[in-house]
């Protein structure tokens, strides 16, 4: 059996959950060929060949490809997709947007965020916002799979010889332009691949808050910082530090909540945490239920205090 991962990158180094989708390919028990689509990506071609499992990267390099357009990419994969069993990708914002378009072009059903392979024919994938794990058996002669990248530890980076094999880039569709992206740059870890993580909700108050309140104490700790979709819906934080079923998915070793009630949408995001810390003064939000410590107090002085003993 043969797998086909369809790599996110930035043309340069691979996202950390290409890694991870890997070791979910790895469980398939198949070759496992990655497909790497852009412009000037050699670097990124030569960083899947490394990664460990890997058999062959297929290495596509044209001008259609250089941003990454879903047209464009699920395109080059169905150019390539023969003779595979599986295709996987992640499931990150820009995996979700190619994954439907191979798919659908494939006729094949989609089988979303898998957090499980039980059989090469058998997945499991969290619904009703993690509340419940359904098990997925496929009859489909090609899976198309998404990954929930925290649900797979990451395969090495490095020790793997895969061969490198140039394809030829397909035409640019046509369907979409690229028009311009706005790159947030921080000397924190990036949210998904973060070890720590302090996240702030509603209860913070204000942007300024989380600037005066939670920053410090991210920086103590060498955390990345969070929201829950109230305090982003609110303006107190960015976008990209949004954390949930509508947000990012995360997992890392350590989160810690404060200000944050515990809405089902946020816990889908973060609840696979291995160590929960939530700070609230409301002693009956539901955050503390899936909490490994739970501290009801006054998040404007329990923070600071917490962060002038660290």
């Amino acid at each position: 059996m043969a797998a086909l991962v369809i790599a996110e990158h930035d043309n340069a180094n691979l996202n950390p959950a290409t890694l991870s989708t890997l070791a979910a390919a790895a469980k398939l028990g198949s070759d496992i060929t990655v497909l790497v689509a852009g412009s000037g990506c050699e670097a990124a071609a030569q960083a899947a060949a490394k990664a460990a499992g890997v058999t062959k990267v297929l290495h596509a390099d044209g001008a259609s490809l250089a941003e990454g357009l879903a047209e464009n990419v699920a395109a080059q994969a169905l150019a390539v997709a023969e003779g595979y069993e599986f295709i996987l990708l992640p499931a990150t914002t820009w995996g979700k947007n190619v994954a439907p378009r191979i798919a659908a072009k494939l006729d094949v059903a989609q089988i979303s965020e898998i957090i499980a392979v039980d059989a090469p024919d058998t997945f499991q994938r969290p619904i009703y916002a993690g509340n419940a794990i359904a098990t997925v058996q496929s009859a489909d002669k090609v899976k198309v799979l998404t990954v929930r990248a925290t649900a797979f530890d990451a395969v090495a980076a490095e020790g793997g010889s895969g061969a490198v094999e140039s394809v030829d880039a397909v035409a640019d569709s046509g369907k979409s332009s690229f028009v311009g992206r706005e790159v947030v740059k921080s000397d924190r870890p990036e949210l998904t691949a973060a070890r720590i993580i302090v996240s702030g909700g509603r209860g913070m108050g204000s942007a300024e808050n989380f600037e005066k309140v939670l920053e410090p104490l991210a920086d103590k700790l060498g955390a990345a910082m969070g929201a829950s979709r109230a305090a982003v819906d609110a303006g107190y934080a960015p976008n990209d530090w949004q954390v949930g079923q509508t947000g990012k998915i995360v997992a890392p070793e350590l989160y810690v909540a404060v200000g944050i009630s515990g809405a089902i949408q946020h816990l889908a995001g973060m609840k696979d945490s291995k160590v929960i810390v939530a700070i609230n003064k409301d002693e009956e939000a539901p955050i503390f239920g899936v909490a490994d410590y739970g501290l009801v107090a006054d998040l404007f002085s329990a923070v600071p205090e917490l962060t002038s003993a660290l």
